[in-house]
């Protein structure tokens, strides 16, 4: 046992650092470079950068798309920052937020020589802490500035592809609505990232298919009754499903808005807004369609001793996933709940664009 922090808490505190406007440095066996997360950039911060080295915007190429700016690296676009730009200029290229108000951003230079490891992995980093999905990268000549966190450019990105194991913290009973014999098991992430919740309803036997949901997490439809999507209803539909047969268990994981969070989920709500479909909304921030990882789920059925499962879900995808990952899906049971006038369009795209069976 050592007190030096490991990989994976350094990651942890990474996302830390980068979530308050604070650098970090990536280092390879041949490079390093610091990186600022594009949301949150202030003024000093990036003129301090700025004395190490020429600034690089590094984007997603789905945000690229959008701003019409070319991506040679296959995943990611390389985007020169103009010396006369502030931090209101990266901001303003990250956050699509006024694209039709002020749609002239460019023109833009895009890199296309070079290696783009280290830019990749400062967006897959930034992006794992719920942050728009846009990094300034400077280049480091000399050692990096005291203080910061330092990550081993190989290791991190492989951590960051790793499935994450999870262990229980807690288990208490909870008498809910549909049954008094309601369990909730509180399961916490080895990378330190936010808790997800078992909720077991009735004493489901472990030899037999157990009838499960794996719910993302909606604050707006689960706790506020939002009418912009049918989370809630399906939420409530499955709880009650279990209550009537007497015996499920609920996932409740933290993967808000698809797996983007609450900001960006916002930030969507406020595109689609302006007329684009939720797809074509996380698409103009920079993420893809579902940043969701239902192996959070398989981990945490497997834990609670389950195999087998009878799986509420209108998402083929959701069945396969499961199924890669050691769970029987025995059963696909529909959730048909929820529709309404205002969030036809949305279930029309779920339908349409992600194969939802509605």
């Amino acid at each position: 046992m050592t007190l030096v922090p490991s990989l994976i808490d350094r990651i942890a505190r990474a996302r830390t650092d980068l979530r308050l406007g604070l650098p970090v440095v990536l280092r390879s066996k041949d490079a390093a470079a610091l990186v600022l997360a594009a949301e949150g950039l202030s003024n000093d911060r990036l003129s301090a950068a700025r004395t190490l080295g020429p600034a690089t915007l590094a984007i997603t190429t789905r945000r690229a798309e959008t701003l019409r700016a070319r991506a040679y690296d296959g995943d990611i676009a390389r985007v020169k920052v103009p010396e006369t730009a502030d931090a209101a200029w990266v901001r303003h290229v990250a956050d699509p937020k006024d694209d039709l108000s002020s749609p002239m951003k460019g023109p833009f230079t895009s890199i296309r020589d070079g290696d783009a490891d280290l830019h990749r992995l400062a967006v897959r980093l930034v992006k794992s802490a719920w942050l728009l999905p846009a990094a300034i990268v400077v280049p480091l000549s000399e050692d990096a500035p005291p203080d910061l966190t330092l990550l081993p450019t190989e290791d991190t990105a492989a951590a960051l592809s790793a499935p994450i194991a999870h262990k229980e913290v807690v288990t208490g009973r909870v008498p809910i609505a549909v049954s008094e014999q309601g369990r909730v098991h509180v399961f916490r992430p080895t990378d330190g990232s936010e808790e997800h919740i078992a909720c077991e309803i009735g004493r489901p036997a472990r030899d037999k298919p157990v009838l499960a949901r794996l719910h993302s997490a909606c604050f707006t439809g689960d706790v506020l009754g939002s009418l912009k999507c049918d989370c809630g209803a399906q939420l409530q539909a499955a709880l009650r499903q279990m209550g009537e047969e007497g015996a499920g268990v609920l996932l409740y994981l933290n993967q808000e808005g698809r797996g983007i969070g609450l900001a960006n989920k916002m930030r969507a709500y406020a595109l689609q807004d302006q007329g684009f479909d939720t797809v074509e909304a996380n698409h103009r921030l920079g993420f893809e369609d579902d940043e969701r990882d239902f192996r959070t789920g398989a981990d945490i059925l497997k834990r609670l001793g389950f195999g087998a499962v009878r799986l509420l879900t209108n998402n083929p995808a959701k069945v396969a996933m499961m199924q890669a990952q050691g769970i029987d899906v025995v059963e696909r049971v529909p959730l048909s709940v929820g529709l309404n006038p205002l969030n036809k369009k949305y279930l029309d795209v779920k339908a349409k664009k992600s194969g939802h069976i509605l």
